[in-house]
């Protein structure tokens, strides 16, 4: 069950991102599902030519998705700091050294990388959805 500081957290991340003028300059092809695993929480977001379709919080087990990023709490609490610490400041860097994981279809991933890229930097105005 979500509680408030979550919902307002994930509500404000959906704004930004469907209000993202970068992100809807590219976003015209940028429909895939993919989930969040900040370890406590998942989140999975699915996207529709650059807006947010749907954001479930904590889905069941067997929900599809594209391809999955996964890390520990202090990878995503790291990379979603306004200025992130060493290795934490890209998911290929907190790939490389900071134990996060990329799971599934990497080609959907690598066909939408800018738009996911830039969604994922405004996780630095929200803070983490944890």
């Amino acid at each position: 069950m979500a509680t408030a500081p979550i919902t307002t957290a994930v509500d404000e991340f959906r704004r930004l991102s469907d209000n993202d003028t970068e992100l809807q300059a590219h976003g015209k092809y940028y429909s895939c599902s993919f989930l969040l695993d900040m370890e406590d929480q998942k989140f999975l977001v699915r996207m529709h030519r650059g807006k947010v379709e749907d954001l479930i919080v904590d889905p069941e087990p067997l929900a599809a998705y594209d391809f999955a990023i996964r890390a520990d709490t202090e990878t995503w609490r790291g990379f979603c700091q306004e200025i992130p610490p060493p290795m934490c400041h890209g998911i290929w860097a907190a790939t490389f050294r900071r134990g996060m994981r990329l799971e599934g279809d990497l080609l959907v991933l690598m066909q939408n990388l800018r738009c996911i890229t830039r969604q994922l930097e405004l996780l630095r105005v929200t803070g983490p959805l944890i």
